[in-house]
């Protein structure tokens, strides 16, 4: 019992009906203008359906009435722009017109009920019907006065009924259409590799500059020596200046969406990786073959995350090692390879995040990734990208 009774302490249910009723008002007025014609409101009616622009104002009617949402809130069921095919304008033609049949019976069944159960009281008791009575009663029975909670009983059940059926229309008929759906996914899709860059981007940056900080500081309390220890701490500073300018960037990405992303690092910025290892005290043997200048945009953007990636795993797990790092660049394709010693000869395992970062790096380019001991006690990253 309580749950038949839960509709109709909503709100959403009486807008509905409301919603309704204004499908009728204007033909309902053009009733009093002419009457015989009344039935040709449907021809206009069709016709505004075929405006770009009706849809918007059919959506945002449903929207807030039918769902009781704002037309400014996340509703996929129903959209609010303007028709783009001529599919689209069908289906609001076709809205338009039920949405009036549906409320003109709504309409005059919420007239006639009540009506009715009048009728079948003072049938009950001898008197006359009204006069826009649309049901006649004959006779006088004592009966027709049980029967006349019955249009009373069944005008809830019409208003919540209705109410469900105009809303499962405008789902279907002003929802979205297929390639609007699929432009929906496509945007889901590029807000989700979005995400999982800038999770990236952190991690390298970030992780760079505690792992450059750690070592330092170690060294420096290690090395006993004034001197070393201002070197560490201006590579500290560096470090995590750059750090915080990457920070910096990549929130400023998640507050402006449209934000270009030309002002992320590229390998041509190399050189201050290459530096701060250095200063971490690995001694980085670096060699570079071919126009670095000349490689697309996010191959040399990707190259430069995994670079850092690979500097810090080696600072991170094998220590101020010797370094070897090969940059190379032919025909707009880069291969990169930095090689450093195993600590204490055992084979470091390649599951971290970051190894799992730089093979997802070079898959998203189309690329390949190897990271594993090479066979001659080396620790090996190996990266080849094709041209972008």
């Amino acid at each position: 019992m309580v749950g038949l009774l839960r509709p109709f302490g909503r709100a959403v249910t009486y807008t509905r009906w409301l919603h309704l009723f204004m499908a009728v008002v204007w033909p309902a007025m053009w009733i009093f203008v002419d009457e015989p014609w009344a039935f040709a409101s449907v021809v206009p009616l069709a016709l505004a359906g075929l405006l770009p622009w009706m849809r918007v104002v059919e959506g945002v009617q449903a929207r807030l009435l039918l769902t009781g949402r704002r037309p400014d809130e996340a509703n996929p069921d129903i959209v609010v722009a303007p028709s783009v095919t001529w599919a689209d304008r069908g289906r609001t033609v076709v809205w338009l017109q039920a949405r009036l049949l549906i409320g003109s019976c709504v309409a005059m069944l919420t007239v006639q009920l009540p009506v009715l159960a009048v009728d079948l009281v003072n049938a009950a008791r001898g008197g006359q019907q009204g006069d826009g009575s649309y049901v006649p009663l004959t006779g006088e029975h004592w009966w027709y006065g049980l029967l006349a909670p019955l249009p009373l009983l069944l005008l809830p059940a019409v208003v919540v009924g209705s109410g469900e059926l105009i809303t499962r229309l405008a789902r279907r008929l002003l929802g979205p259409s297929a390639a609007e759906r699929l432009s929906a996914l496509e945007e889901r899709t590029e807000q989700l590799l979005e995400r999982t860059r800038i999770a990236r981007e952190l991690h390298d940056s970030i992780g760079h500059a505690l792992t450059v900080a750690v070592v330092q500081a170690g060294a420096a309390r290690a090395a006993n020596s004034p001197e070393f220890t201002g070197r560490a701490l201006t590579a500290i500073e560096e470090t995590g200046r750059a750090a915080l300018e990457d920070l910096e960037r990549v929130l400023g990405v998640l507050r402006e969406a449209e934000r270009p992303v030309g002002a992320r690092p590229t390998l041509v910025d190399a050189d201050r990786l290459l530096e701060s290892a250095r200063a971490s005290g690995a001694k980085v043997d670096a060699e570079v073959t071919g126009p670095l200048e000349t490689l697309p945009g996010p191959v040399s953007r990707e190259g430069y995350r995994i670079l850092q990636e690979a500097l810090t795993n080696v600072l991170r797990h094998a220590g101020a090692v010797p370094t070897r790092v090969r940059v190379g660049v032919a025909d707009g394709a880069l291969t990169l390879e930095v090689r450093n010693p195993l600590p204490d000869g055992r084979a470091t395992p390649g599951r971290g995040s970051g190894l799992r970062g730089i093979r997802e790096r070079a898959a998203l380019l189309g690329g390949r990734a190897h990271t594993g001991p090479d066979g001659a006690g080396d620790w090996e990253v190996r990266v080849e990208l094709p041209p972008g």
